[in-house]
């Protein structure tokens, strides 16, 4: 009513300078307020929003939202597996708009240039790229269509038309395309995005399909097998899932917004036994599961995961620095790989009775299918922890903290009956400890 009001007093002309003026108002408004905000600290850019704007930002300053697989740069072929054919008619639909632009036309076409950059930085934003791209592709098969078939009816030699066979061609082409798109698009919601992540499906060498139950197997494990009050230390990777099918409380989950706590989490994994020991017993943990995919080539697991729990870890503790866990300047797990990766938790855990396993001809024990590499740390045994469970392809492993023996809880706890308060003062007492005379074996006298 306003507008039609306005519309009576001034013209054409005025009012689309009148509504221009507005919009320019507007706009400067609220950027102006929102810099202000900005700079006075009243409001913040998330770190997710940082990276969307400088891709590297996370991976430098946070990289707990680097380390998830969703935040990574999208491939070439993630946009191809997703989009399909829409890549080819996404742009034609794009000059399309641009050669007859029209406000709702513009606004397509920002809204597919946009959704293009941020879906190039995240990979879970292809989401918002997708509604874009099929509206895009729609408006760019129809305008070629639209383009033969007027090239079939109107012959008139005076216009640029396309040779009746190439129009006749080109139309069945499009069918194909489009057909074969279809098809794509339902092969890919009912195999890529309908399995469930916890069932997994692959293909032996016959073609047949096997289904590995690992994950439901070991979480059913621990829901039937530990207490209703156990303590469970896993990545965060697993915390959902841990803690709804087997109902056991985790120390970290896909809630990610505790730094700290997952720093701590990677800290234990990325040390030595004996400090992860004391670490867990300071967090009251009860068992701890790791994912290890050497023995069924599981790409996912905690080994491949492993330097971004070594990041997180030492951006909040110092102390973990990522190179001490590059062996001749690479991450392997080899004979090549440095002590401190040979000796960590996570590589023991992963890795603890491994040699025993032989797979194919020509293999010696110990070979990781995965990395393609015959482990450099064999034979050894755990002393804090001991194996619980194991699952039927070697995926999930899950390891029970041993208890304190009783002179060594006693030996432990200073003057006061106090446990030591940070690491230095834990390994003072566990020196002081294993090197008393009461420790050692007393060799009887031999009668003379």
């Amino acid at each position: 009513m306003l507008v039609n009001w306005i519309r009576k007093y001034i013209t054409k002309s005025g009012f689309q300078l009148l509504l221009r003026l507005l919009i320019v108002s507007l706009v400067s408004v609220l950027l102006i307020g929102f810099i202000y905000l900005t700079f006075t600290g009243k409001t913040r850019w998330s770190g997710r929003s940082m990276t969307l704007l400088d891709p590297t930002y996370a991976k430098k300053y946070i990289p707990i939202i680097a380390s998830v697989s969703e935040h990574q740069a999208t491939t070439w072929s993630s946009f191809f597996f997703d989009l399909h054919y829409l890549v080819i008619f996404a742009p034609v639909g794009l000059a399309y708009c641009y050669h007859k632009p029209t406000p709702p036309k513009i606004f397509m076409a920002l809204y597919v240039v946009f959704a293009v950059y941020f879906a190039s930085v995240m990979v879970r934003l292809l989401l918002v790229l997708a509604p874009a791209a099929a509206v895009m592709a729609g408006i760019g098969v129809s305008s070629i269509i639209q383009f033969f078939v007027k090239s079939i009816k109107n012959r008139n030699p005076g216009k640029k038309r396309a040779p009746l066979e190439a129009s006749i061609v080109g139309i069945i082409f499009i069918a194909y395309l489009v057909t074969t798109y279809i098809f794509h698009a339902t092969m890919t919601g009912a195999e890529a995005y309908s399995s469930p992540s916890v069932v997994l499906a692959s293909r032996d060498r016959m073609g047949n399909k096997v289904i590995i139950d690992d994950f439901r197997e070991a979480y059913y494990w621990l829901r039937r097998n530990t207490k209703d009050d156990a303590k469970i230390m896993s990545w965060w990777d697993y915390g959902y899932q841990i803690t709804g099918f087997s109902n056991r409380t985790v120390l970290v989950d896909n809630n990610t917004w505790n730094n700290s706590h997952i720093a701590t989490v990677g800290m234990a994994m990325a040390s030595d036994e004996e400090n992860a020991f004391e670490i867990c017993e300071r967090l009251d943990v009860d068992y701890v599961l790791v994912i290890f995919g050497g023995y069924s080539h599981y790409s996912g697991d905690d080994i491949n995961k492993f330097l971004w729990m070594v990041r997180i870890g030492g951006g909040v503790f110092p102390h973990i620095k990522e190179e001490d866990y590059y062996g001749r300047g690479q991450y392997r797990v080899d004979q090549y790989a440095t002590d401190t990766m040979l000796n960590c938790l996570m590589y023991k855990l992963c890795y603890y009775r491994f040699d025993e396993v032989r797979q194919g001809y020509g293999r010696g024990g110990g070979y990781d299918s995965l990395r393609q590499s015959e482990i450099g740390n064999k034979g050894f045994k755990l002393r804090r922890f001991e194996e619980a469970f194991t699952s039927e392809n070697w995926i999930v492993r899950i390891y029970r903290r041993k208890p304190r023996e009783n002179r060594e809880s006693i030996s432990m706890k200073g003057r006061g009956h106090r446990y030591p308060e940070n690491a230095d003062e834990w390994q003072k007492k566990s020196l002081t400890f294993f090197n008393h005379p009461y420790q050692k074996k007393v060799k009887p006298e031999k009668r003379k």
